[in-house]
């Protein structure tokens, strides 16, 4: 393709989609093989790969560990309500698609305000009554739960699991992501899950993946995509309010892994920690 040539990437790009800005969700696309992403994200994807070349294991862990919670809420169980208020581009398998193998009754709201999201979930889920995306901001948890497709869909007088993965560690500590979480939870029924994820600043107890964790932040923000990573300490103050099933809170990675590790863990894979709990 010569210069000033139309890319391919152009022409099919969704309407309102920003190509000249990348996307973090196009960037996890990207690291998982997918196709719906442009030069900008592959641009930033090759910078995280640059800083350590297992990031796409973070990207693997962070899906595995929500298909792995679905699978027990929805299995073993039963839970029937599911709002997904992180979500990311359709793959092959999806949480809804899991869930609702497993339980029948299972309805799964999902939550963005990306315009790529939004038009390849709103196509794939088309024919599926019982499955939704919606256009709304995770940060207002009030106003969310009050939008006319989540509350037609979704009983908050019953339990609901919530997944809050790899969402709060773009909000800015002046914005209160504490404040945030505790809203959902708040709102909650007794007996609803709340299955968590954050990335993960070690401080002083690892300099080296302290370092790694700010150079890998560094990406994002040049990207015009804050990232904050937190204390263990931070993170666990957090998910105040919820009783956490085992192992607590955990490396994503070794939140009941599917098996035993046959591969040692990329240094990245360290950043990401995950939890699942319960409001009592």
């Amino acid at each position: 393709m010569t210069r000033g040539e139309e890319s391919p990437d152009v022409r099919e790009a969704p309407a309102r989609v920003n190509i000249a800005r990348a996307s973090i969700t196009r960037v996890y696309d990207a690291l998982l093989g997918g196709k719906d992403n442009f030069q900008v994200d592959r641009d930033m994807m090759a910078r995280f790969l640059s800083l350590d070349p297992g990031f796409v294991r973070v990207v693997q862990d962070r899906r595995d560990f929500i298909m792995r919670a679905t699978r027990y809420l929805a299995g073993q169980l039963g839970v029937c309500q599911f709002l997904d208020v992180g979500a990311t581009l359709p793959e092959k398998d999806n949480p809804h698609d899991v869930a609702q193998r497993l339980n029948r009754e299972a309805t799964m709201v999902y939550v963005s305000m990306d315009p790529g999201v939004l038009a390849h979930g709103r196509a794939q889920v088309a024919d599926n009554d019982r499955t939704h995306m919606v256009e709304a901001d995770f940060r207002n948890p009030q106003q969310l739960v009050e939008h006319p497709v989540v509350a037609k869909h979704l009983n908050f007088d019953e339990p609901v699991a919530v997944f809050v993965v790899s969402t709060l560690q773009h909000v800015r500590p002046e914005s209160d992501p504490a404040g945030i979480l505790a809203g959902y939870v708040d709102l909650l029924a007794p007996g609803s899950y709340v299955v968590f994820g954050h990335w993960y600043d070690p401080g002083a107890e690892d300099p080296g993946l302290s370092e790694l964790a700010h150079d890998l932040n560094d990406v994002y923000r040049d990207a015009g995509v804050g990232a904050w990573p937190r204390s263990r300490a931070e993170i666990e103050g957090m998910l105040t309010g919820l009783e956490l099933l085992d192992p607590g809170l955990a490396i994503l990675a070794d939140w009941w892994p599917d098996g035993p590790r046959l591969h040692q863990l990329a240094r990245s894979q360290h950043l990401a920690l995950g939890a699942v709990g319960v409001k009592r």
